[in-house]
């Protein structure tokens, strides 16, 4: 597709700008890696570097040259469903790892096949939502918004990073896609950023839904003049930009340095030198799970686990004890890829039960308990009997493929949280 779509604009369009291909690639693209708070759990920014430098390898061959990450928010509030796509809320912490993922994805030079470029994410202080309430607003002090909230974006700036998105959040009122100030005085003036601003997923049009614009003509001239070069999805740009230009409400020097930005980051992609550079279907075969990269994935699952005690050394496990293995992700392979997965596969996953039992433990019982966010029937005395019976409970709790979609998901927990505190109460071992 990306192949066809190319030679379609380089064949039949004025100038033979080509395009550019972007997407999600957050924590892996064919080889899934543990989501990024998880990552960050290694305190390892060299890991982090490593295993984007690893997505990025194998993105680029599928015509991939631009993703939508690192996502750089700090996030202190864990009702918000976004906060595992971040470091979590240490700043010196999401500094060093925002530098490693941008250096990872666009290695040595951008215009090589392997490099794909990063976007820093979002701008600013997405994770700062109230209550954790996705597209919620924030209200911080400039103080706390300089000191806590922007220094890991602009470590992924100074890493190189020649993207960055626009957030959906309000601050003081102005939606972060209509900020000039964020956008000019603090991005451009202040930190000298070269690169292209896009907005989130139909950003400019959700400030109609805000109040702050009062229909799409009105948002495209309040985004494009606060500085934002592109918008996703909307196609509010295309539809009003011109009649704009023409009305003289943008500026055409305007119009100009946001294109001669957007050609920039082309021409860096040498895009301009060969439009199909990063498509090649032999090579993404060639690159897509090999034995490096799921060795690479399974040293930094290794180094994400945290251990927070072992009491009376139950760790490592004798595989001769009878384990209750309890929960919704005791068995089968949905969710294990994590959130924020495109183009993994669930299916490549190995289960608790099947990684347990390859392990050589020979007495393992598995009982769901739960689903992932909704009761089961009759789930919750299935795993106290279960966990009475054993010797040692394994509770394979966590959150769905699907958490960060809505707020409201942080609701639902009942099920799970009663599992877990009766299936405690029934064991004196217990491992999570």
């Amino acid at each position: 597709m990306a192949r066809r779509m190319q030679a379609a604009v380089m064949r039949d369009s004025r100038l033979k700008v080509p395009l550019i291909f972007a997407a999600d690639v957050i924590h892996g693209h064919r080889t899934i890696f543990p989501v990024p708070v998880a990552e960050a759990a290694s305190f390892d920014p060299d890991l982090a570097m490593r295993t984007a430098r690893m997505a990025a390898f194998e993105a680029a061959a599928a015509g991939i040259d631009w993703t939508f990450f690192p996502m750089v928010d700090i996030a202190r509030d864990q009702r918000w469903g976004r906060t595992m796509e971040g470091a979590g809320e240490d700043v010196l912490l999401g500094n060093l790892f925002a530098a490693a993922r941008v250096k990872g994805f666009q290695g040595k030079s951008l215009d090589a096949n392997d490099a794909v470029m990063a976007c820093v994410k979002h701008f600013a202080a997405y994770g700062a939502a109230e209550s954790g309430l996705d597209y919620n607003i924030v209200d911080l002090s400039e103080r706390t918004l300089r000191e806590v909230y922007l220094p890991p974006y602009k470590a992924g700036f100074d890493a190189g990073a020649m993207s960055g998105m626009a957030s959906f959040n309000e601050i003081d009122g102005i939606p972060s896609t209509g900020n000039p100030w964020l956008m000019k005085q603090v991005l451009r003036d202040e930190w000298k950023f070269p690169g292209i601003i896009v907005s989130d997923y139909t950003g400019d049009e959700e400030m109609i839904a805000a109040g702050f614009a009062k229909d799409g003509k009105d948002a495209t001239r309040i985004a494009f003049l606060a500085g934002v070069d592109m918008s996703m999805q909307s196609n509010y740009y295309a539809q009003y930009l011109p009649s704009l230009v023409r009305e003289g409400v943008v500026p055409q020097e305007v119009l100009d340095r946001s294109v001669r930005r957007v050609l920039a980051v082309k021409q860096m992609l040498g895009l301009f030198d060969d439009p199909f550079r990063r498509i090649d279907r032999k090579r993404e075969v060639a690159r897509s799970r090999t034995k490096a990269a799921i060795a690479l994935s399974r040293e930094a699952a290794q180094k994400s686990m945290v251990l927070l005690k072992n009491d009376g050394d139950l760790l490592p496990l004798d595989p001769a004890r009878k384990i209750a293995l309890i929960g919704p992700f005791a068995s089968g392979q949905h969710d294990l890829n994590g959130p924020w997965v495109v183009y993994g596969d669930n299916k490549q996953a190995i289960d608790l039960a099947t990684g347990l039992r390859n392990a050589g433990a020979a007495n393992v019982t598995v009982t769901q308990g739960s689903n992932v966010e909704e009761p089961l029937a009759g789930g919750i005395d299935a795993a106290v009997a279960a966990a009475q019976a054993a010797d040692v409970v394994v509770l394979a709790i966590g959150e769905s493929e699907n958490i960060w979609r809505s707020p409201k998901r942080w609701r639902k927990r009942g099920s799970r949280s009663s599992s877990c505190s009766r299936t405690a109460a029934a064991s004196r071992w217990k491992v999570r």
